[in-house]
């Protein structure tokens, strides 16, 4: 046991609970910002501005996703979508097999059941929804190129438009939450939730706990209580909940949900993402997103689906 996970497990063992549950959590403000910390983190000496600035900068959570691009994995893949009484209209599920080799990947579909008018009758999917989980999860054809090096976080719509824009704005925000999104109508530097002047719109809250076994940093944001209904239009990540490894602060898991409305390009969205490890790999273990998606030539839909990651191996 290293000396930082055995410092955890004394300050979680410190105190008898029935006194440590006694101790009130400490709020404090940190560049205008209000930091709720819990007892422990007050014991552990955690320096705020530092933590705070490690998770704006973190690129765990998008390197997890990256890592992606060079493993052999199965996925079992669960799509639905939904008509506007809430009743499934089309759905897919498959298990599909990534095989990556020499920097590039191919995507072979061991299994598939389709309900409804999942796909088109060329092929094609009917969804928006069901494209952007291919995009992100599939490769029909072979793709070469790939690369899980991180040489900028901030993804680029060089050379996309229409659909094809949207899906990479949408993949920004779930990559890289709370850095600045360009080309969404009106929506400027809402996402940039870290930023002195979007100070009055969130609370933040720092705590230590276990995560599945884990000692590990548990930090969330989210809109303050009260906030005037004026300001929540400037607020499109909702709420953002991280569990941080305590030792190597990388990502083990993050819920988020976030919601934007500017007329031609809307949606409202809830993910959670448990991050596994493979020997030195980080990976999106499970994904769950929830959320409606709409653009003015689309219109909206709703779709719900749950990635399951396994069986990984590298060449």
């Amino acid at each position: 046991m290293n000396n930082r996970i055995l410092l955890v497990s004394m300050l979680l063992g410190w105190l008898p609970f029935g006194l440590f549950a006694q101790l009130k959590d400490t709020t404090i403000n940190d560049q205008g910002r209000q930091v709720t910390l819990s007892p422990v983190v007050i014991r552990s000496g955690t320096n705020v501005p530092g933590f705070i600035k490690r998770v704006e900068n973190d690129t765990t959570f998008y390197k997890a996703f990256k890592n992606l691009r060079v493993l052999n994995y199965s996925s079992l893949n669960d799509v639905r979508m939904f008509d506007r009484k809430g009743k499934v209209e089309a759905s897919l599920f498959s298990k599909t097999r990534q095989w990556a080799s020499r920097s590039c990947r191919v995507t072979k579909v061991i299994e598939e059941k389709t309900t409804g008018d999942f796909y088109k009758a060329g092929g094609d999917y009917n969804y928006y929804t069901a494209e952007l989980y291919a995009s992100l999860f599939f490769s029909k054809d072979t793709v070469c190129g790939q690369s899980n090096i991180i040489k900028d976080i901030s993804l680029t719509l060089r050379g996309k438009k229409g659909l094809d824009k949207h899906k990479e704005q949408l993949k920004m925000l779930f990559f890289n939450p709370g850095k600045d999104i360009p080309g969404i109508p009106l929506m400027g530097d809402k996402v940039k939730v870290f930023d002195k002047g979007h100070s009055d719109l969130y609370d933040f809250s720092i705590d230590i706990q276990e995560y599945k076994g884990k000692p590990a940093y548990l930090f969330v944001l989210k809109i303050k209580e009260g906030l005037a209904f004026y300001k929540k239009d400037d607020v499109v990540i909702d709420e953002m909940t991280t569990w941080f490894n305590y030792d190597s602060f990388e990502v083990m898991a993050r819920n988020y949900s976030m919601s934007y409305n500017a007329g031609i390009y809307k949606f409202n969205v809830s993910m959670q993402v448990e991050i596994g490890k493979m020997g030195k790999y980080l990976y999106p273990k499970i994904i769950r997103y929830d959320g409606n998606w709409g653009v003015l030539i689309k219109g909206k839909e709703r779709g719900l689906f749950t990635a399951t990651i396994y069986d990984l191996d590298v060449n």
